[in-house]
């Protein structure tokens, strides 16, 4: 990599809040609703890893159930389970000590819930951009919203660092050319792999001590 680090953009389900129980508790209630039965485990992955549309679309077969399943969520919301989303440790302090050194972004497949998820959690004001699956026409894994973080604050893909914890994160951060942390996955293709938000300072600083 010739150019130092500019960018640092989180995923935010599974890296920046552990929204599983939260969303387990979302779509569930969509399903019973529709007199469903409760998720899969196979069903729970996939749906926690993309698009609200997408979720549906992998959950109601029925097309007049699953247009059903539409209106009756944009009328639920999201706002009744986000009280289960518990925020990752260390982040608020990773954040305050990025800027202003970095510019600070979100790149998630969630769609109108992301705006409302950082404002009640206070930290809307620490982020520089944020990019959901509503300001693309192709969400994760396509990398569009990875590209569009590059685009904005006009740096190259390799100078963006991707924090993700699942296979669409990988698949968007190859493809777009980003450097990819996995957080909490070793099975994925990274260029480093952390346990902890905290660790990504030393990765930082490992960046720079090579262009030293």
């Amino acid at each position: 990599m010739d150019n130092p680090l500019k960018v640092i953009a989180f995923d935010c389900d599974g890296v920046m809040f552990d929204s599983s129980q939260a969303n387990q508790a979302y779509y569930n209630h969509l399903l019973e609703r529709f007199d469903l039965p409760p998720m899969t485990p196979e069903q729970f992955a996939y749906v926690h890893m993309h698009t609200v549309d997408e979720s549906l679309a992998h959950l109601f077969q029925d097309e007049a159930t699953r247009e059903a399943a539409h209106v009756y969520r944009k009328q639920l919301g999201y706002l009744p389970f986000m009280k289960y989303m518990q925020m990752e440790p260390g982040l608020v302090p990773l954040l305050e000590r990025l800027r202003p050194s970095y510019k600070t972004a979100v790149a998630t497949n969630r769609t109108d819930t992301m705006a409302r998820v950082l404002t009640d959690n206070h930290i809307d004001h620490l982020f520089d951009l944020v990019v959901c699956a509503l300001d693309v026409q192709h969400p994760k894994p396509h990398p569009e919203s990875l590209n569009k973080v590059a685009n904005h604050f006009a740096v190259r893909p390799e100078e963006v660092m991707y924090i993700g914890d699942s296979k669409v994160d990988e698949i968007a951060a190859i493809a777009a050319g980003t450097c990819f942390v996995a957080y909490r996955n070793p099975a994925l293709a990274a260029d480093h792999h952390i346990q902890r938000l905290s660790e990504i300072i030393g990765l930082l600083n490992g960046h720079t001590e090579k262009r030293a």
